[in-house]
């Protein structure tokens, strides 16, 4: 079984805005799949799918961001996933411009709170994630207020794409691999990381 799991902050205030990129990406292969995710499990709403040919729990924590790690121990244990080969957790980067993604097999939080507290609970950097980046073509003054406030309509389109994008990236990793994944969306010739 593997979890795919999308960060991002419960309520209707928060729905289009850049911490919620986790969320909407998790919307977006449900919706691909024709179907809600909707079941209340382990302070997460989850949904069971197959894609690319693996059955998987698509789960969008209920926690709010920076408590996500709390949700995401518990749908590791439910499920017995294995965190090294099972786990996908996708979430915003405001390190990377918008539209840029990053697979990643390990590492660091790079300071995401929602990330750092996934890190914290299954005690481990070696989880597979999707970064997705939404960084804003000028200086932010409060990155905090920037995350939290809804996309400009002028950034829906690059959001749109990037959202397709992160749904085959999910899609690569599940059919051939993290490897295969990272060397066909981490491009170099996008802002490093």
């Amino acid at each position: 079984m593997k979890l795919i799991v999308g960060l991002g902050n419960p309520g209707i205030e928060y729905q289009f805005t850049p911490h919620n990129l986790g969320f909407l990406t998790i919307d977006r292969i449900a919706n691909g799949l024709g179907i809600e995710v909707r079941n209340r499990q382990c302070r997460a709403l989850t949904a069971r799918v197959t894609v690319a040919g693996e059955m998987a729990v698509l789960a969008k924590p209920e926690t709010y961001m920076n408590l996500s790690g709390l949700s995401v121990r518990e749908l590791v244990d439910e499920h017995q996933v294995d965190v090294k080969r099972d786990l996908i957790v996708i979430y915003d980067e405001l390190d990377l411009p918008l539209g840029a993604i990053r697979v990643r097999q390990r590492g660091s939080s790079a300071g995401h709170n929602g990330m750092e507290s996934v890190l914290g609970a299954l005690g481990t950097d070696e989880i597979l994630r999707i970064r997705l980046g939404i960084a804003p073509d000028r200086k932010v003054t409060d990155g905090v207020k920037y995350v939290l406030t809804p996309f400009r309509k002028a950034q829906e389109t690059v959001v749109d794409e990037l959202l397709d994008t992160a749904v085959q990236a999910v899609e690569v990793i599940l059919k051939d691999g993290p490897a295969a994944a990272m060397n066909r969306f981490n491009r170099k010739n996008e802002a490093a990381e």
